[in-house]
């Protein structure tokens, strides 16, 4: 098994867990954020390791409020992990992105409302650009993997993320179609933005299992629909993810990884020591 891991996976609802690992070890993992959703898994796929983790915890207890997306982001960071894929579901907010298919978005909409969304707080300020949420070079990468898999891929598109739990609106609904928005899902906010934070190569495989609640001729979005469709969409998802484990190359030629690099603006001396120490992992390399 290599050193470190080439590729994190958070699994969404329905990818509770990775098939086909060998060599499978459980990490309980500690972050200066708290746990993460749950024990970390590492293993072999395709010859190289990957670490994998639930988001919504097993038996998936967790609402997309509560997730802990600063432990699951930081824990992937500790592991040395340079790109984190999101697998998750969405509904389509249009007409040709249809259930069963698979959207790469390339923008995002933070719609949500409560959520721990940085990383830099308690006296320590960062403006991380985030024009570009998703990583470019990445997005490639996951959408070629998808279609070598034999899925139909969308690539690119606009993600909003909204609070939840409950589903949307009609009136909400349409009011995203009006804004342009591709998709729509609980999950992407603020974990995109984190990831940005920690340096990683962040994209999502959002699998599309309805159409929202805006379409006429098809029935509103229930979590039985959802269900049935990730199911019979999870043997793609481990294709893709096991041919995109296989692309990757050993170096990242992108900009995410100095992504802080620019962002930093409280003085050094002005740091609190305290807040210096709880995020060591992602600032000391431009402070000392």
């Amino acid at each position: 098994m290599e050193s470190k891991p080439v590729l994190g996976v958070i699994g969404g609802s329905g990818l509770y867990e990775m098939q086909g690992l060998e060599s499978i070890e459980s990490r309980e993992l500690d972050t200066p954020f708290g746990k993460p959703s749950s024990p970390v898994i590492t293993g072999n796929l395709a010859g190289r390791c990957i670490a994998f983790i639930a988001r919504h915890g097993v038996g998936h207890w967790l609402s997309p409020s509560e997730v802990n997306y600063r432990a699951n982001i930081y824990a992937m960071k500790m592991l040395g992990i340079e790109r984190v894929l999101s697998v998750s579901a969405c509904g389509s907010l249009r007409d040709d992105f249809a259930p069963g298919e698979i959207v790469v978005p390339d923008q995002l909409f933070d719609h949500t409302k409560g959520r721990e969304r940085t990383f830099f707080e308690e006296g320590f300020v960062a403006h991380v650009s985030v024009a570009d949420p998703f990583c470019k070079d990445f997005n490639t990468l996951i959408s070629d993997g998808v279609a070598e898999a034999g899925g139909i891929v969308h690539r690119g598109g606009a993600y909003i993320t909204i609070e939840g739990p409950r589903f949307s609106t009609r009136a909400e609904s349409n009011t995203f179609r009006a804004w342009n928005i591709s998709i729509i899902g609980m999950t992407s906010s603020p974990e995109a933005f984190l990831a940005r934070e920690a340096e990683l190569c962040y994209g999502v495989m959002a699998h599309v299992t309805d159409y929202d609640v805006w379409h006429v001729s098809e029935e509103p979005v229930t979590v039985e629909m959802v269900i049935r469709v990730l199911k019979a969409n999870s043997d793609l998802a481990q294709r893709s993810i096991a041919q995109l484990v296989a692309s990757l190359p050993e170096t990242r030629e992108c900009e995410c990884g100095t992504a802080l690099r620019d962002a930093l603006i409280t003085q050094k001396d002005r740091i609190p020591r305290e807040t210096r120490k709880r995020l060591a992992l992602l600032v000391d390399r431009y402070l000392d």
